[in-house]
């Protein structure tokens, strides 16, 4: 295994994270976490320009071609910088799965729009129970014709009040095993009636909502995969999406291990830095080796998915590693820092805020200890 990136990558990392340097200072993401939309929309179009959205499609769809390594590249940088932005929503919740289950027709239509930014997706699944269990999607979608009708609520759907179109993730029929019976529907959120959006308060101001849905019909066409295999597309969709998710959360542990650093170097006690305190350097060597074992599971993983032999173990290995030490990096960096770094002021208090939102996304450190226990049992 060799987890070194090519040139071309390198050359990637840097492009990416010079623009994000000049574009997304800190500053720049509080004045973005009080905004309405939650996004620059000129920012959003400059990553465009830069076939950010379009990096792993096809050039027939306005893409370049790239790798899952490629896209890995671009969530570490996007958590490194921790961005305001849609596009974990729009590239890798939603083209990923039209990319592989889409039907030609809906590859045309919709991935070139996502690729030059003209459209924001998202992805509805969770609901009230707040889980990632095919036994917990309740909202149905009873057939009409030439449609289905969907009736429900979803919650926790990023970004879904900027959304042009949403993957809505239903229940078709009722079958014996629970990832039976569930489809996945592509709706169109501006000739649609029947859907409300409501933007939900967090700490992390990360633009959670909850998306009602009262009888909106929606066209057979749009089923993304087959009726009732939906479960496979969402199976696909936590697959890709945790480690991508992963790799946004080690970007955001190595700034914070990187600014703490820092610190220590600059702060000054007793007439010395306090990072040639026993007690500080100590709580640095912890960081900095959380930190690099993130990185071998979270590269790991991703190295998997990208010769095509996924491992839902590992997948489960890295998300609850990452979901522990993104949490525990802020926590030791926070207490270098001392009081002032819980504050909104303390650039180390972003990162902390969104810990536990990362830490929820896509399945938290129980959901995945099971996995892997379960995985262990198989064994």
């Amino acid at each position: 295994m060799d987890f070194d990136l090519s040139e071309d990558q390198k050359i990637l990392q840097t492009s990416v994270r010079e623009f994000l340097d000049k574009e997304c200072p800190k500053d720049k993401v509080r004045e973005l976490e009080e905004d309405e939309q939650g996004y620059d929309t000129e920012m959003w179009k400059k990553m465009a320009e830069l076939e950010w959205m379009g990096v792993v499609f096809p050039e027939e769809y306005g893409g370049t071609e790239g790798d899952f390594i490629d896209l890995m590249i671009l969530a570490e940088e996007m958590g490194r910088y921790i961005l305001p932005s849609p596009f974990f929503s729009t590239v890798v919740l939603s083209s990923l799965p039209i990319l592989k289950y889409g039907n030609g027709e809906q590859k045309e239509k919709f991935l070139p729009k996502i690729a030059n930014g003209k459209e924001i997706w998202t992805l509805a699944l969770m609901e009230s129970s707040a889980t990632y269990e095919a036994s917990d999607v309740k909202l149905r979608a009873t057939p009409e014709g030439e449609a289905y009708l969907l009736e429900g609520a979803k919650l926790f759907v990023p970004y879904a009040h900027v959304a042009d179109h949403l993957l809505v993730v239903a229940r078709t029929s009722e079958e014996e095993k629970p990832e039976d019976g569930i489809t996945v529907f592509i709706v169109d959120l501006a000739s649609s009636t029947g859907i409300e959006v409501e933007v939900i308060p967090t700490a992390a101001h990360d633009k959670q909502c909850e998306v009602r849905f009262d009888r909106v019909k929606v066209p057979r066409g749009n089923v993304l995969g087959d009726v009732g295999r939906g479960w496979d597309v969402v199976n696909f969709i936590i697959q890709k999406g945790v480690v991508l998710k992963c790799a946004e959360m080690l970007g955001g542990a190595q700034a914070v291990l990187e600014m703490t650093n820092d610190y220590a170097k600059e702060r000054v006690q007793f007439e010395r830095p306090i990072g040639s305190f026993q007690a500080i350097q100590h709580k640095l060597a912890d960081m900095f080796t959380d930190v690099e074992g993130l990185r071998y599971l979270v590269y790991e993983a991703a190295w998997k998915i990208n010769i095509g032999s996924p491992s839902d173990l590992l997948i489960s290995m890295a998300k609850a590693k990452a979901n522990e030490v993104y949490q525990r990096t802020c926590i030791g960096g926070i207490r270098i820092h001392g009081a002032i770094g819980f504050t909104r002021e303390e650039d180390i208090g972003l990162y902390y805020l969104r810990t536990k939102a990362a830490e929820f996304a896509l399945g938290d450190t129980g959901f995945h200890k099971e996995r892997i226990a379960t995985e262990l049992e198989r064994s």
